[in-house]
C-alpha cells in the first residue's frame, strides 16, 4: 500500500473490541453490519452489473469465466445442483448454465431481495426458467439441509458477510461430501508497483464512478475500503481450511487484484 493509502487507511480504522466488527474503515455493532451491507447492496442493485464494468474495467468478467473454468462443471447428463451465493443478480448462476450439462440445475441465494429482483427478471429474459431458483437467506446460516449441493461459489461477497469464519462452516455443511468450494474475491496486490497504482485508483476513482452511475458514491466508498479490510490469500486458504476444507489453494488473478480460493468438502 504506498504511504499516502497507508495514512489514510490508518487514519479510518479502528481495532475492534468484543461484540464489534468492521464496515469499510469504521467500527460497528455485529448486529448493525447486516443492516448497512443491506442497505449498500439495495442502493446499488439495479446498476451494479454495470458498475463491475466500470471499477474493473471488464476485468470482472474474465475473473468469473475462471472461476467457472476451474469448477469445470459436469457437460454430461449427471445431475449437477451448485449453490451461489450472494450472487443475486445471476452472473454467476447464468456463466454455469451455459457450461453445465442440460441436468444441471443452480440455487442463487441471496441475502438482499433487489437484487435477486435483477437476477429473477435475467433469467426470464435468458430463458434459464426451470434451471434456475432464487432465495432469499444469509450466507452464515443458509436456508437448506446439510449435503444438498454438488458445488458451492461465491464471488465478492463473503468480504461482506459479518462472520467468514461462520459463512465458511455453513459452505461445508450444505456441501456433499466431495462437494467443491470455490470463492472469488478482491484479494492483495502481488505485484511490486501494482500496489500503488490499484490503491490510487481505488480510493480516488471508484467513489465518483459510483456517484456519476448511481447517483451516490458512498457505497463504493464502502466496497473499497471492505477489500482493504478481507484477509489476504495466505491467511484466508488457512481459514478455509479451518473450517475443515482439504486441499485447499489459491491462484491470483491481475496480480493479485483480486484470487480464486478452491477447498473440497471431506
Amino acid at each position: 500500500m504506498s504511504a499516502d493509502a497507508k495514512k489514510q487507511a490508518e487514519a479510518g480504522i479502528s481495532e475492534t473490541t468484543e461484540g464489534e466488527t468492521h464496515f469499510g474503515f469504521r467500527t460497528v455493532r455485529e448486529g448493525e453490519k447486516a443492516r448497512l451491507v443491506h442497505e449498500v447492496f439495495e442502493q446499488v442493485a439495479g446498476r451494479y452489473d454495470l458498475m463491475n464494468d466500470l471499477m474493473s474495467g471488464g476485468l470482472h468478467r474474465a475473473w468469473k469465466q475462471a472461476m467457472i473454468d476451474w469448477l469445470n462443471p459436469p457437460r454430461n447428463a449427471r445431475p449437477f445442483h451448485l449453490i451461489d451465493v450472494a450472487g443475486g443478480t445471476g452472473d454467476i448462476a447464468f456463466r454455469f448454465l451455459d457450461r453445465a450439462g442440460a441436468s444441471a440445475q443452480v440455487t442463487v441465494c441471496d441475502i438482499n431481495d433487489h437484487m435477486l429482483g435483477v437476477g429473477r427478471s435475467r433469467a426470464e429474459a435468458e430463458t434459464y426458467e426451470g434451471r434456475v431458483e432464487f432465495a432469499c437467506g444469509d450466507a452464515e446460516h443458509l436456508p437448506f439441509p446439510d449435503r444438498s449441493f454438488d458445488a458451492y461459489t461465491i464471488a465478492f461477497g463473503i468480504r461482506n458477510v459479518t462472520h467468514i469464519e461462520q459463512a465458511l462452516a455453513d459452505a461445508y455443511r450444505v456441501l456433499k461430501p466431495g462437494g467443491r468450494f470455490l470463492c472469488l474475491e478482491f484479494s492483495h496486490v502481488a505485484v511490486p508497483g501494482l500496489e500503488e497504482i490499484y490503491n490510487a485508483y481505488s480510493f480516488a476513482a471508484i467513489p465518483r464512478m459510483g456517484e456519476w452511475v448511481t447517483g451516490d458514491g458512498a457505497p463504493y466508498q464502502y466496497l473499497v475500503e471492505s477489500i482493504r479490510r478481507f484477509p489476504d490469500q495466505e491467511t484466508f486458504k488457512r481459514m478455509i481450511a479451518a473450517a475443515g476444507f482439504g486441499n485447499t489453494s489459491y491462484r491470483n488473478l491481475t496480480g493479485g487484484v483480486a484470487a480464486l480460493h478452491s477447498g473440497w468438502r471431506l
